[in-house]
């Protein structure tokens, strides 16, 4: 499933989000700075009533200024996190400005407020020329976040210690309040184009996003008004248009801005009746930000985390061809040892001839070092089949955990993908023990957040997500009385249910059948053979992967993957780890 699409901050989200800044950062004390990867800045600004945060994007796909909330400390080692913190160190944030209609925010700094400005920050967002300049008080660049060479932009080549100089002017004229209809109008049937081409080169500031929303914001028929050409409108529609023109101007001249979804778009941030109440979700102080935020960065986390699915898919399925491949041709090597009979065969045929010659007596001897070097790779060939079929079996079952995953947008999730991702390369390293040895340490630092909810009885139910929190709930956290449960013969998730923390009914043992069958590859089958056992008779297999156990007996319960669903919509799982004993 595509990731939904993420709306650019055009002019008039820009302004709303400027307006909410100013009353409650100007004047602040700059503190911290950080880069928390390679296309986006935290800046952090001391106000009497405590630490604001500010993230400046150039991602091409979502360039941005925003207040967000605190984050976690990351980057501050950067060479452009360090370049900032050097340079606005002891300074106050005295302007935030939006010079005319483009998208390009200037930060300007000074010791005191008053007093003249010794830096400027400059944030310009424009799609994929988007960029982040440091200049000094003669504006000359001190630092960028992407130096545009003269073979990137003849147009405008700048880099360290060159003088600033602004994006080129943009095409058509500033939109004026004070124009009359008949102007308007005019100006917009200069050429026989259609409605939305012709607001983008005749007026300024004027996103796809807003040329819907003054077109009515209605699903289809906002995109058909927008492809009709400007002679082809009625004068209703004109009207109309003219309306929500004048509102939109007058909202960005009073700064009335409101945030609410969009119904042709993601957000929009004025309206178009000045009494309707305010339709977005967020609240209290800075909401047209949070919110903002808020969306970036869920799309944002959506985007990365079908990506990441994306790439181990392909990971796991070109290493599980290489496996079997490479089981494929240790087989076929197995299988000439078969031959070996028939070449001792032959070498003894030519020794009890009556008479045999020099030359025969030399093939029967070559035949018989063949032969015995065809049983000895036996010993050789065997282990090596064991361990590539190990390796398939731990690879499908990972396969499994990323096909069967949660399917959240959450850090959780993604981190969750990482851990198997950590898991695939330490089956591929296994031939390197010791990588795969300091790997595994690595590994162990961080203790295990299986999946947990509970069942009906309100008994704890832990599901593994990968090879080590399967490890972790059936073999290092299991108690005497704790239930184990499997698909049968079929790779997927452990499934615990904690016996050992009251007795488990029928509708227990059900539930956890079932989970163990949903978190499978059978999960598209109606019925299920789930195995369940206790923990106590489980197994490790020695020198196998994590999460490799066998049992002893056992009984099978036949489960439904769909009640687990309903289990599991009722009673969202929780991540959650148990301290190691």
């Amino acid at each position: 499933m595509a990731p939904a699409a993420l709306q650019a901050m055009d002019l008039t989200s820009l302004r709303a989000v400027l307006a909410e800044l100013r009353p409650e950062l100007l004047p602040s004390r700059f503190e911290k700075a950080q880069q928390p990867d390679g296309h986006s800045l935290q800046l952090g600004f001391r106000t009497l009533q405590g630490r604001i945060w500010l993230e400046l994007s150039w991602l091409a796909e979502a360039p941005r200024l925003l207040a967000i909330e605190p984050p976690p400390r990351q980057g501050d080692g950067s060479t452009l996190a360090q370049q900032l913190q050097h340079g606005l160190g002891g300074l106050a944030l005295v302007s935030l400005e939006q010079p005319g209609w483009e998208r390009v925010v200037e930060l300007g700094l000074a010791p005191r407020p008053g007093e003249a400005i010794q830096r400027w920050l400059v944030l310009e967002l424009m799609g994929r020329h988007s960029n982040l300049f440091l200049l000094d008080e003669q504006r000359r660049v001190v630092a960028a976040a992407r130096q545009v060479r003269q073979q990137q932009s003849r147009l405008r080549p700048i880099g360290t210690g060159d003088p600033y100089s602004p994006p080129p002017p943009l095409s058509g004229q500033p939109p004026c309040r004070s124009e009359s209809f008949e102007s308007w109008q005019r100006q917009l049937s200069l050429l026989p184009l259609p409605l939305l081409k012709a607001l983008q080169s005749a007026y300024q500031g004027i996103s796809p996003a807003l040329a819907l929303q003054l077109a009515g914001d209605e699903p289809g028929a906002s995109e058909a008004l927008l492809a009709q050409p400007v002679a082809a409108l009625s004068d209703q529609q004109w009207q109309a248009l003219w309306q929500r023109w004048c509102r939109w101007l007058e909202v960005l001249e009073q700064e009335g801005f409101r945030f609410s979804p969009g119904r042709c778009c993601s957000y929009r941030c004025w309206q178009e009746q000045p009494a309707a109440a305010a339709l977005g979700s967020a609240t209290g102080q800075l909401p047209i930000n949070h919110a903002l935020a808020e969306l970036h960065q869920r799309v944002l986390l959506e985007r990365r985390l079908q990506q990441r699915r994306h790439q181990l898919r392909q990971r796991l399925e070109q290493l599980l061809q290489r496996e079997r491949a490479q089981t494929q041709q240790q087989q076929e090597l197995l299988d000439q040892v078969e031959s070996s009979d028939q070449l001792q065969q032959q070498a003894d045929a030519l020794l009890c001839l009556a008479q045999p010659s020099r030359d025969q007596v030399a093939e029967a001897q070559a035949l018989y070092k063949r032969a015995r070097k065809l049983r000895r790779s036996v010993a050789a060939i065997t282990p090596r089949l064991e361990q590539h079929q190990q390796r398939i079996e731990q690879l499908e079952a990972s396969l499994t955990y990323l096909e069967q995953g949660s399917g959240e947008t959450s850090p959780a999730e993604l981190q969750h993908l990482q851990s198997l991702d950590d898991e695939i390369q330490a089956v591929m390293e296994s031939q390197r023990p010791s990588r795969a040895a300091a790997r595994a340490r690595q590994r162990e630092q961080q203790a295990p957040q299986p999946l947990e909810l509970h069942s009906p009885g309100g008994l704890r139910l832990q599901v593994g997500r990968n090879h080590r929190q399967n490890e972790w709930i059936s073999l290092r956290q299991a108690r005497r009385g704790d239930l184990w449960f499997h698909a049968q013969e079929c790779p997927g998730s452990h499934v615990v249910l904690k016996g050992s923390e009251g007795l488990a009914g029928d509708a227990d043992l059900q539930a956890a059948a079932d989970l163990a069958a949903h978190f499978s590859r059978a999960r598209g089958n109606s019925r299920v053979a789930v195995v369940m056992v206790p923990c106590d008779d489980l197994q490790r297999i020695a020198g196998a992967g994590p999460g490799t156990v066998r049992h002893r007996g056992g009984e099978v319960l036949w489960a439904d993957p769909g009640r687990a669903a309903a289990l599991l919509a009722a009673t969202p799982p929780s991540l959650g780890a148990e301290p190691e004993p």
